[in-house]
């Protein structure tokens, strides 16, 4: 009989594991459950097609079950697992629309059950106007009220990175939009002189931010803060996501931060023969070392592939994450990576940071916009720990060059000299990444 292998979770890493073992061993039968209606989907893209940038959310569809199936992978679509029984090597899996119930055996299995968005106890936060953004069954309702928002009065709850981007979502559908975030700034992870080109930026669009204002109460008509009443026909949460591993903890595998899967480098976890990827993991981060949960698609499709590399009979490592990010909010483009200022000294460096202003283009040059750049190193070695990008149409890509620096472990005088490009339609003569390396090596 040919080896089985069951995944569980139809998305990114979950598919991306399952395509790349079957190509490694085409022998391989390989079953996915998905208990929802798509398979690997763009969640990235759901503020998009809110905001009427997409048409569609069948354009968010990478490859259909059907299009699996054409690559030797049966996908079991409204089929919940329900339970993993290690010692039998099984997994109880349930037909949500019959109710009826099985156990299917494997000889391997890959754990993709991705992320849900987090819903605290708020007094009235399963209400019908309330609605979370994760998964695309949960758009279409959503995306009716987005069709109609002109005029209406929307709170987000939230002003991390899918609350940034629901703001311009909305905003460009002529709501008012009120963003309610129980931190001081928007996006907690940026510079707080960067946060505050971001709040202007939100700002300039006509979304009200209002920060330290933790929600206590959602009501029909209305959200409840500690900062006051705010009205609310639509609330929508942007509180971010934790990892789905209920099934992974009843099982008895090792969990690290916020209860995401520990696995290995070669995205085995702590049972043999299950492997898990995408985020319901945890990974390693290259700069603190330290196990961390940053849920990213771009983290989820490397992890996949290394874990479908693995269950193929092929030998691939994960490399760890930096934590790379990008979005953007109308005209103002944020980017990020690595480690910020506090974040480097709780992991225990002697870091140091600056902020330089520059263009995004040559000064002279009609388009040129404003763009600020912190760059964080260690004193002493010069190393660079992290980079946050906040400014005009052309910013945000800039953090890429970064990242590259970082993942290599280059110093800010090393960063400083690189032979970076220039047009005066692209940079300034001295990027703002090398401009930003300079002043910080001065500082070291």
């Amino acid at each position: 009989m040919s080896e089985r292998l069951l995944v569980i979770g139809g998305d990114a890493a979950g598919m991306s594991a399952a395509s790349r073992a079957k190509r490694r061993k085409p022998s391989l039968d390989v079953v996915a459950f998905e208990r929802g209606e798509h398979t690997s989907f763009a969640a990235c893209g759901i503020p998009y097609v809110l905001g009427g940038d997409v048409d569609s959310i069948e354009d968010l569809v990478a490859r259909t079950p059907a299009e699996h199936a054409e690559h030797g992978i049966d996908v079991k679509m409204a089929t919940e697992a329900t339970e993993i029984d290690i010692n039998g090597a099984r997994v109880k899996v349930r037909e949500l629309e019959t109710g009826a119930e099985r156990w299917e055996g494997y000889d391997q299995l890959m754990i993709g059950t991705g992320a849900t968005p987090v819903r605290p106890p708020i007094d009235g936060i399963d209400a019908p106007h309330v609605y979370g953004v994760q998964h695309l069954d949960a758009v279409p309702p959503l995306l009716a009220e987005a069709e109609r928002a002109e005029g209406c009065r929307v709170a987000l709850i939230g002003a991390g990175y899918i609350g940034v981007e629901l703001a311009e979502a909305f905003a460009n559908r002529g709501a008012k939009v009120t963003m309610l975030e129980a931190g001081d700034q928007a996006i907690l992870r940026l510079p707080a002189d960067l946060a505050e080109d971001l709040r202007a930026g939100i700002e300039g669009i006509g979304v009200e931010l209002r920060t330290g204002a933790g929600v206590n109460t959602i009501e029909t008509d209305r959200v409840t803060t500690d900062d006051g009443e705010y009205p609310a026909d639509l609330v929508v949460l942007g509180l971010g996501v934790a990892p789905n591993t209920d099934l992974a903890v009843r099982a008895g595998l090792e969990t690290g931060p916020k209860d995401g899967i520990v696995t290995d480098d070669r995205q085995q976890t702590s049972a043999e023969a299950i492997f898990a990827a995408g985020d319901c993991c945890v990974a390693r981060h290259r700069i603190s070392g330290e196990l961390a949960y940053v849920p990213l698609g771009t983290t989820a499709n490397r992890q996949g592939r290394v874990a479908g590399t693995n269950l193929g009979g092929g030998d691939a490592r994960f490399p760890g994450i930096l934590g790379t990010a990008v979005l953007k909010l109308c005209g103002v483009e944020i980017g990020m990576t690595g480690l910020n200022l506090d974040e480097a000294i709780d992991a225990g460096f002697d870091a140091v940071a600056t902020t330089i202003t520059s263009s995004t283009t040559a000064g002279y040059y009609p388009t040129a916009e404003q763009v600020r750049v912190n760059m964080v190193a260690e004193r002493g070695t010069g190393r660079l720990l992290g980079c946050f990008i906040v400014g005009g149409a052309g910013s945000a890509k800039r953090i890429d060059t970064a990242a590259t620096a970082l993942w290599n472990e280059m110093t800010a005088e090393q960063l400083a000299d690189v032979d970076l490009s220039y047009a005066p339609p692209f940079s300034p003569v001295f990027d703002p990444i090398t401009i930003a390396a300079r002043v910080l090596g001065e500082k070291l």
